[in-house]
């Protein structure tokens, strides 16, 4: 059995999967453009960047993309620069706007008026129906298995039917999907697609140093941990020498201040340890990951990840028969 068509307003990929937005420098124009040229929908992060690298990471990915593929942005609420962002994505005519850590009624109308759809990133039943009613075309429910900042403690299957039932946009299931197994479950229970971040991290086209990839690969079930961030959410990471040193409460010395956050507890600097995990030190910086990361055996390149995943889904359907 094919996988079914989604659609979110002119978006209509070749497969139901979005690679997950993750900063700082996880998905920029290589891996977006990768997953979209193999018929899933690519996102780049603007979380750590500047303005103008955005900028540039979106026209580099379209001019990458061969045919009809779709690159959207991921832009954090919760960011200082949000609302600049969002707008230098819809001036640069991205196909989407993803958006999480917080709504505002603002973000829907700019991107109702520039004919762009606005993606919420929600982890209730209640944020979802709030979420259509200011504007969202889609909504990814995040689940407590996802890696990164964590919206709720309760499982992504266990909050998907509610979401599902109390919405009539399209619901994107996100947080532990690894296999076609999983999406064949997702859209069982209704959804119209996934989104998957933490597999495309082990990809050959992901942005990140190979450092931080092969973190990944050697990752053990054992390896993760949840840690709170000067957000003020706990997020999963694979535990490392930083991990352990702000397991505790003493407050580390910040070198410099990013003054990134609308609301940050400056007891270490959030965006300094995952700019330095990107520059290769995966030992004195923030890695997040996925609750399954210890799954991944390899690096492949994008095409073979989305290729295996067809064919788990398929043989989900023909082993059931």
């Amino acid at each position: 059995m094919n996988f079914p068509q989604l659609k979110i307003a002119h978006i209509m990929p070749k497969v139901p999967i979005f690679q997950g937005g993750m900063g700082v420098g996880i998905s920029l124009s290589k891996l977006a453009s990768a997953v979209a040229n193999a018929g899933g929908v690519g996102i780049i992060s603007g979380t750590g960047i500047s303005t103008d690298e955005m900028r540039d990471h979106i026209r580099k990915a379209k001019s990458l993309v061969k045919g009809a593929g779709y690159i959207g942005v991921n832009v954090l609420f919760a960011m200082n620069d949000f609302a600049e962002k969002m707008k230098a994505a819809l001036e640069e005519k991205v196909d989407f706007i993803i958006s999480g850590a917080g709504i505002s009624r603002d973000m829907y109308a700019w991107g109702r008026q520039a004919g762009i759809p606005v993606i919420s990133i929600v982890s209730s039943a209640k944020l979802a129906r709030i979420s259509e009613r200011l504007g969202a075309a889609a909504v990814v429910v995040e689940g407590f298995e996802a890696g990164g900042h964590l919206g709720t403690d309760r499982p992504m299957f266990d909050i998907l039917p509610e979401v599902v039932e109390a919405v009539s946009i399209p619901v994107i299931a996100a947080g532990g999907i690894m296999t076609g197994q999983d999406i064949a479950m997702a859209i069982s229970l209704g959804a119209s697609g996934v989104q998957m971040g933490t597999r495309f991290v082990a990809s050959e086209e992901c942005d990140a140093p190979q450092a931080f990839k092969q973190k990944y690969v050697d990752a053990r079930k054992e390896d993760t941990a949840l840690v709170k961030t000067t957000v003020g959410l706990h997020g999963r990471v694979i535990v490392n020498n930083f991990a352990k040193l702000i397991s505790g409460t003493d407050k580390l010395k910040i070198a410099k201040c990013h003054d990134c956050l609308k609301n940050c507890s400056y007891r270490f600097c959030t965006l300094d340890s995952l700019l330095t995990s990107m520059g290769g030190d995966v030992e004195n910086g923030l890695v997040f990951a996925g609750a399954r990361v210890d799954e991944i055996k390899e690096i492949l390149p994008v095409q073979q990840i989305i290729d295996n995943l067809t064919t788990e889904y398929q043989d989900t359907f023909k082993f059931a028969n």
